[in-house]
């Protein structure tokens, strides 16, 4: 090697463990400023209320605000394109569920989650509700299904398209041998705004929704979970019903791809210690929702066998568009 190409050797090494030490040093400051969390759905859907009261504590371990950008629209994925798209820095994090791997396969999206995003942590699950309005003729999901089966195609759900709230109500109808009529709603707020309107029949919801089961607004007439849960003893599950269908809808933190290990690994640590707050847990148990934390890693796994069994799924009902 001669001695210009020895030395340019030797400046590009220090070049680069200089930007390496300096990309370190920044991270090893995170965070010095306020962090963004992308919520893709409405305010006072229920991702969002998930997300509320997760946030302050979340900004408690990491000493800097945690500002909720509900970036709503398309079924998540107009935030879920603003969140694969942030800088890699911390700064931007992203609050998504399942509906991650639906839109995708569904064809709704171009973007595959473990290509665009790093996980951070799992927060929470909560159970599907398989619920109706007030003017509606059932009151068991029995009724529901033997009506369905008389008027195939006719009874009208209301669903965000290709995400969770049409996939639990596809994969009981599909359990049940019926089939429906799905109507675009983006959102829970939305869709629950129509079921109270009596604009749809059907509509997938959680415990957040009891105080208007109890004021005779809506029914419940099926829980998801695997077994009665917490303030919903009264509901039966698929389960009991004779249906091997369960489904629950989990939410979790997210960063872009390329974010320093450093970082994540600060997040994971503030997460863990927000979950385990009372103050979470209460909070959780007024959504009809477990906290269920996960770190980085166990999380990944989550996910590569949640995008399995939605792909799984997807084919079964037809909705598979994108492989």
């Amino acid at each position: 090697m001669t001695r210009i190409s020895s030395r340019l050797a030797r400046t590009f090494v220090s070049a680069a463990a200089l930007v390496m030490a300096t990309a370190s040093g920044f991270a090893a400051d995170y965070p010095d400023r306020a962090i963004k969390l992308i919520v893709p759905w409405a305010a006072g859907g229920d991702t969002d209320l998930i997300f509320r009261p997760f946030a302050p504590l979340l900004q408690k371990y990491l000493g800097q605000p945690i500002v909720i950008a509900n970036v709503g629209g398309a079924s998540g994925t107009v935030g879920e394109r603003e969140a694969a798209g942030a800088a890699p820095d911390g700064y931007t994090i992203y609050g998504p569920h399942e509906y991650i791997h639906s839109v995708y396969f569904g064809g709704m999206i171009d973007i595959k989650y473990d290509a665009a995003f790093e996980p951070v942590c799992m927060v929470s699950s909560t159970p599907s509700v398989i619920t109706v309005g007030a003017k509606t003729p059932w009151k068991t999901f029995k009724e529901l299904v033997e009506d369905a089966k008389k008027r195939p195609d006719q009874i009208v759900v209301g669903a965000s398209l290709g995400s969770t709230s049409q996939y639990s109500i596809a994969l009981a109808a599909k359990a049940a041998g019926v089939t429906f009529k799905y109507v675009p709603y983006d959102g829970t707020a939305k869709r629950m705004n129509a079921l109270l309107g009596g604009h749809i029949d059907v509509g997938d919801s959680n415990l957040t929704q009891k105080s208007k089961v109890e004021a005779g607004l809506l029914r419940f007439l099926a829980n998801m979970s695997e077994k009665r849960t917490t303030g919903l003893e009264d509901v039966p599950t698929l389960k009991e019903l004779g249906y091997d269908v369960e489904y629950s809808v989990n939410r979790g933190i997210m960063v872009p791809k390329g974010t320093p290990a450093n970082i994540i690994a600060k997040l994971d640590d503030a997460c863990a210690k927000a979950t385990k707050e009372p103050e979470f847990a209460k909070a959780m148990l007024l959504q009809g929702t477990e906290v269920r934390y996960m770190n980085a890693k166990a999380y990944g796994e989550f996910l590569k066998k949640s995008d399995m069994q939605t792909k799984d799924i997807s084919k079964a009902l037809g909705l598979l568009k994108r492989e």
